[in-house]
């Protein structure tokens, strides 16, 4: 144990003299906050069922245990990355050297690798599991989903990432309040959707709030990197933000669970509902307001460490947390019923026996993150004939995993 701990101030003490006097370490640290929320999330809120043919289903605690929607909110920091990835946009922006579309072919490459990769791993998995181990094809249909679900982020920050440039004008000339309109976007279309005219209105409308409902907070953190975001202004973000909340859910009747519930018909997270924006202003404001406590706290090496190591794995902890999960549930499915893990989650018993299996999930990420963590550096070594195949696998795998085929 003490070899281990010496070993860990030891790389501490490397991390921290490797690190620039200039670095933003209160943005690192946010951005690895919102990064280690979302696998903590998916892996609390996620259960299985087991069907009498062996397969694995999903399901969720929040179908029996309402009350635990709160642990959603807290769980939900989206908005803190969209923000924190608007302001290190806009630093980066400033400092390009080419032009803004090599700026841009630079950062969704770095985007798109690790995506291409996971997909294609798991399109050629899939036969494997199926004809080598008898996998059932409703559990691989099951571990497809929820491999594709948390990558619908990253084209939606593909597509913000793109707007940068527009962004940065929009808050140069109208700063914080650049976000209003994206605001006001969003509430009107939730009015259509879900106010006394909603049978008449179609059901795509909704999709009409996927860009600015995800774009309001990174174009906060533009704002905010063009230094026109005060403490003011921040302190509206979190008490406009916290009570436009609150009012949604006490006197409008929003669903109390920022994810999806198993059975329920509407959803805040899928497209985003004016609930979700409320969330991600209050967040904002509080981020903002904080961001020089964090930063003296980050001052900390032992601290400082974690964060660093986070941000340099963040697009494989995106990509392959399901992955982890997976990799204990299928197999368990052999046994049967294993509690927090495989079978229903109606009980404090599983939600208990759930919180054992954490450190299993994240054990299981850092061994595949070992592996993984080579999509996010640039395939200078893959020739365009492996670049194809991978393309082509990827994009089998999204057409079974989204049921086309």
């Amino acid at each position: 144990m003490s070899s281990l701990a010496t070993m860990a101030r030891r790389t501490a003490r490397t991390i921290e003299s490797g690190t620039p006097a200039h670095r933003d370490r209160a943005i690192d640290g946010l951005r690895a906050l919102a990064l280690l929320a979302v696998p903590t999330g998916h892996w609390l809120l996620g259960g299985f069922t087991l069907s009498s043919d062996g397969a694995l289903h999903n399901a969720s605690p929040l179908g029996t245990f309402a009350g635990l929607a709160p642990v959603s909110w807290v769980l939900q920091m989206l908005g803190i990355f969209f923000l924190v990835g608007g302001y290190a946009s806009v630093l980066s922006y400033r400092r390009r050297k080419g032009s803004t579309r090599a700026w841009l072919g630079g950062r969704l490459a770095r985007l798109g690798r690790p995506v291409l990769g996971v997909t294609a791993v798991w399109a050629a998995l899939l036969p494997v599991l199926h004809f080598g181990f008898d996998v059932p094809v409703d559990t691989l249909r099951t571990a497809s989903t929820l491999v594709i679900q948390p990558l619908w982020f990253v084209g939606v920050y593909t597509v913000v990432t793109a707007l940068t440039p527009l962004c940065v004008r929009a808050a140069r000339r109208l700063g914080v309040w650049a976000a209003a309109p994206l605001l006001g976007s969003v509430a009107v279309v939730d009015f259509l959707r879900y106010g006394p005219y909603a049978d008449a209105v179609p059901s795509w409308l909704s999709l009409l709030n996927i860009l600015p409902g995800w774009l309001f907070a990174y174009q906060l953190g533009v704002s905010w990197g063009e230094g026109r975001v005060t403490r003011r202004h921040a302190w509206g973000l979190l008490i406009g933000g916290a009570a436009l909340f609150a009012a949604l859910l006490l006197a409008f009747g929003y669903p109390t669970s920022m994810v999806g519930v198993p059975g329920e018909a509407r959803t805040n997270s899928h497209p985003p509902s004016l609930l979700v924006l409320a969330l991600a202003a209050a967040q904002s404001g509080a981020a903002i307001l904080l961001r020089d406590r964090l930063g003296r706290l980050l001052k900390r090496p032992a601290l400082w460490a974690p964060v660093v190591v986070v941000n340099l794995s963040a697009m494989t902890i995106l990509c392959w947390h399901q992955t982890a999960m997976l990799a204990a549930a299928v197999p368990a499915s052999y046994l049967g019923e294993v509690p927090g893990l495989v079978g229903a989650p109606d009980s404090v018993g599983w939600i208990l026996a759930r919180l054992a299996w954490m450190p299993v999930f994240a054990g299981l990420l850092v061994l595949i993150g070992r592996y993984a963590r080579g999509f996010e550096s640039p395939w200078a070594g893959t020739g365009p004939g492996r670049r194809t195949l991978a393309g082509l696998l990827a994009a089998g795998f999204a057409v079974f995993a989204l049921g086309l085929a």
